[in-house]
This record gives C-alpha cells, sequence and structure tokens, in this order.
C-alpha cells in the first residue's frame, strides 16, 4: 500500500481513508465517500415499464396491451408454426441439391423479418424496446454465399421463437382469457341467472343458477354477493397470470430475437478499434508536426551554426565569433532536446519506467489536491495496460481539480478476477456526464477514456450524482 498526501503539513486527512472525513482542516466536513460496486445494464433491451399501484392493476392500460399482445400473438402463432415447418421440411427436401439450399437460406433469412415483426409488437404492447441483432451481411463466392444464409445465427433463433412461441401463445391465450370471462361472468352473474335453464337438485328442489359442485347452486342473494367478491379477487388474479404470460414473452423476444451479448461485444471491440486507430493515426501526425516544424528546424539551425563555425575557424577567422556561433548551437541543442523529452513524455510517461504503482505516487505528489493512492501490490499488469491506467487517473485527478472543486481524491488500483480494477472517486459536486464526440469526431475528456478502455474489452463505469460523490470505476485486462 502506497499513501500519499501532499498536503500533510496541513494536517488534511487522507481522501477516502476509512475513519476520517476525507477532506483538509480548512474544509467543512464531508461523510466518508461510499465504495461503488456498480451493476451495468443489460444493453441488449430498454425497458419502458413503470410502477403500477396493485389496486389499479387490473383496470391499467399496461395489463389490457399485454392481454392484447397474447391476442396478436395467438391469431400469429399458427403462421409463424407453417413458417418454420416449411422451412424445415424444405432444407431437408433440398439437401441433396445445391442450388435449392439458396431459397432454404433465404427462408432462414426471412426468419429476421417474423424477429422485426415481434420486437415492433413488443415494444408498442409489451414495452420493451429490443435492439435488432447485427445486420446480415452477405458473403461473396458461391460458397460462401449459400453457406452465409443458411448458417445465419439471428434467423434461425427467430425461427426458433416461433417454434416455441407456438404452445406458449395458444396455452397463455386460453388460460388469460378463461380466468378473465370466469371473473366478468362471476361479477355479473346475478344479472343474466335467471334466462339459465332450471335444475333439479338431488333433493328434488328446483334451482336457477350456476351450479358448483354437486346440490350447491348460486340463486340466492347472499351467495350472489359472495360469487361477487370471489370473482372481484379473481380480476387481479388475472392480471398476475397475465402479467406473467408478457413477461415471459419478453424474456423469449430478448434472448431469441435481439442480438446476442457476444455480438454486442465484438461490435464494440470493433468501433472501439476503428477510434483508436484514428486517435492513434492523428495523434502521429501530431507528432510528425511536432517534429517538423519544431524539432527538426531548430536541429537544422544548430547545423547551420556549426557549419558556419568549422568554415570561420578554417579560414582562420575570429574565434570569438565562432565560439558565439557554437555557443548558440549548444543551447539550441538543449531546447531540442527538451522538446523531444516532451514528445516522448505525450507517447509513453517515464514514470512508469519504475512500475505503475510508483508513477502513480509521482502523480499524486504533482497533483493540486490530496491524493490517496492505495495500489495492491501484487499487481503486475502489461506495459500497454499501465499506459492506459495511468493516463485514466492523470485525467480524473484534473477533471476533480478543474471542474468537480474536489476537496480530495482516492485512487484503489487493485486485482480482481484476473482483472485490473481502478477505482477514482472525489468528493466534489458531482454532474459529470459522458460527452458525444464534438464536430470533428475527436473524443475528449471522459469520452476519450471510455473509448481507450474498450479499446482493450475493458469497462468503463461512471456515477457522479448531483452533489456528488464521483466514482469512477475502470477495469482493464490484465493481459493484452
Amino acid at each position: 500500500m502506497a499513501i500519499v498526501t501532499p498536503s500533510e503539513q496541513t494536517g488534511a486527512s487522507p481522501p477516502g481513508d476509512p475513519g476520517t472525513s476525507g477532506v483538509p482542516d480548512r474544509a467543512p466536513a464531508r461523510a466518508v465517500i461510499p465504495v461503488f460496486t456498480g451493476t451495468r445494464p443489460d444493453p441488449r433491451f430498454v425497458d419502458h415499464r413503470e410502477g403500477v399501484s396493485l389496486v389499479r392493476t387490473p383496470f391499467d392500460r399496461r395489463t389490457w396491451r399485454e392481454f392484447g399482445y397474447l391476442w396478436l400473438a395467438v391469431i400469429l402463432a399458427p403462421f409463424g408454426f407453417a413458417y418454420v415447418v416449411f422451412t424445415v421440411s424444405f432444407t431437408a427436401a433440398v439437401l441433396v441439391t445445391v442450388v435449392g439450399l439458396f431459397v432454404s437460406g433465404a427462408l432462414a433469412l426471412g426468419g429476421r423479418g417474423w424477429g422485426g415483426m415481434y420486437r415492433q409488437m413488443a415494444r408498442y404492447l409489451l414495452d420493451i424496446d429490443v435492439a435488432p441483432p447485427t445486420p446480415y451481411d452477405r458473403p461473396t463466392g458461391f460458397w460462401r454465399s449459400l453457406w452465409g444464409g443458411l448458417s445465419d445465427g439471428p434467423g434461425w433463433r427467430a425461427l426458433s421463437f416461433l417454434l416455441v412461441t407456438f404452445p406458449l401463445a395458444i396455452f397463455s391465450f386460453v388460460v388469460s382469457t378463461t380466468v378473465l370471462a370466469v371473473s366478468l361472468g362471476g361479477m355479473t352473474h346475478w344479472l343474466w341467472f335467471r334466462w339459465l335453464p332450471v335444475q333439479q337438485a338431488s333433493d328434488g328442489t328446483l334451482h336457477q343458477g350456476a351450479q358448483l359442485g354437486t346440490d350447491w347452486f348460486v340463486d340466492t342473494p347472499s351467495r350472489h354477493i359472495g360469487l361477487v367478491v370471489i370473482s372481484f379477487v379473481l380480476l387481479w388474479f388475472w392480471a398476475a397470470v397475465t402479467h406473467g404470460f408478457a413477461q415471459l414473452f419478453r424474456v423469449l423476444t430478448v434472448n431469441l430475437l435481439g442480438p446476442t451479448r457476444a455480438s454486442l461485444r465484438v461490435a464494440s471491440l470493433e468501433r472501439s478499434r476503428g477510434r483508436t486507430v484514428q486517435d492513434a493515426d492523428s495523434r502521429l501526425r501530431r507528432i510528425e508536426r511536432d517534429l517538423h516544424d519544431g524539432t527538426q528546424a531548430r536541429l537544422v539551425a544548430v547545423a547551420m551554426q556549426l557549419g558556419e563555425a568549422k568554415e570561420q575557424l578554417a579560414a582562420g577567422g575570429s574565434t570569438t565569433e565562432a565560439l558565439s556561433l557554437v555557443e548558440n548551437a549548444h543551447a539550441s541543442t538543449k531546447e531540442a532536446l527538451v522538446e523531444l523529452r516532451e514528445l516522448a513524455r505525450g507517447i509513453h510517461p517515464p514514470a512508469l519506467d519504475n512500475g505503475l504503482a510508483l508513477a502513480l505516487e509521482t502523480l499524486a505528489a504533482r497533483s493540486p489536491l490530496p491524493v490517496t493512492v492505495d495500489v495492491d501490490p501484487r499487481v503486475d499488469p502489461a506495459p500497454a495496460v499501465e499506459t492506459i491506467a495511468y493516463y485514466c487517473v492523470a485525467e480524473l485527478i484534473t477533471n476533480a481539480a478543474k471542474h468537480a472543486r474536489a476537496t480530495g481524491v482516492y485512487v484503489l488500483v487493485e486485482e480482481v478476477a484476473g482483472k485490473l480494477r481502478l477505482r477514482v472517486r472525489d468528493d466534489g459536486h458531482g454532474g459529470a456526464r459522458l460527452s458525444e464526440p464534438d464536430a470533428s469526431g475527436q473524443r475528449t475528456g471522459l469520452a476519450g477514456l471510455s473509448e481507450r478502455v474498450r479499446s482493450v474489452d475493458g469497462s468503463f463505469d461512471l456515477v457522479s450524482p448531483l452533489g456528488g460523490p464521483t466514482v469512477v470505476t475502470v477495469t482493464l485486462p490484465v493481459r493484452v
């Protein structure tokens, strides 16, 4: 563990240290910043459902939209099931041919259309917005194009959705509709029971009303009231049953009609890789301009000054002038070395040559804020990961000092489950957000850090409520 607090002379308490306020003595006391474990929402869908009170559940629009989904699903289920049966049987029939398999591939790709229709139904009736799967990229070449359609994962997953939901749609519709019909019929039994046929009990008495059991008839006022109460309670049971079936359809829609986690991860890595390549190219061009316009021009001037001094000495000229030229060249050389060191520092911080722990200690010592650095001694990441972690801490400390009006920062670096976890929290006013790229497409600040972290398949979690604290948790692979 390494703790660096540059304001120890002022009696400041280390920020984030348990049992202390985490702020200098001159600042108002604050509570200890809580540790954030963090949860990441599922990127495959967005749930727009709002909470409904138990009293309003049977009469809420969401319940009736879900019930409408069950009706629409049972209408479409036979057509979807027939499509699946035809696709499988046709594929088996033309398996010995080659050209016919293109039709089978087209039928498999047609499952994407069914999936899009059911996703739209889920959006408007189930209040869940499921992301579409990755688009189909038709490969070039005869055999690859043939296999591309037959092996389309999203298409076959959509067909499996049609297959699974066929019995589910029938069963859910029958159960939900039956419970609702029984509930409504029981609540209105007192109104229409007089049109029921007269029935004779075992004792010879005649009754007109619903028969429950062998000799029990609902034909008295008290029994009518009891049936209404039971039927009214059954209405809430119908709402619960409908919600349960709708939730089952939501789960199937997300897992069979939406993108897989692996495909989203690959797409995210591809985007991050492209942006990282663009950023690297931009940085290389900047370094090239700095070398060409600054250091190279200065070294050319040094060469010219030394050449002129050499000519004067060879011609027996004034040694004073030659010495002046050499001194100017010497000074220019020193300035060029300073510029080269600055450029090298932008590529790889020299402090990382002695390890991540010492580099973060140096960074904390130069910070204008009291910074506590806690590094697990077992942490030994790859050099590329060390560089990303270093720049993350540097940027977050700078943001805390410039924008958050924080009085202290706590940095924790540890290895958890084979991953390097970096947590930076400050006691500022909060409100930090990941900004979108600017007009030129450049990503700066927190957005730039997030892109850099995702380029190595890491995660960047930001929690910054108004009033603070701001907690940033970065997870990086130990090896890349």
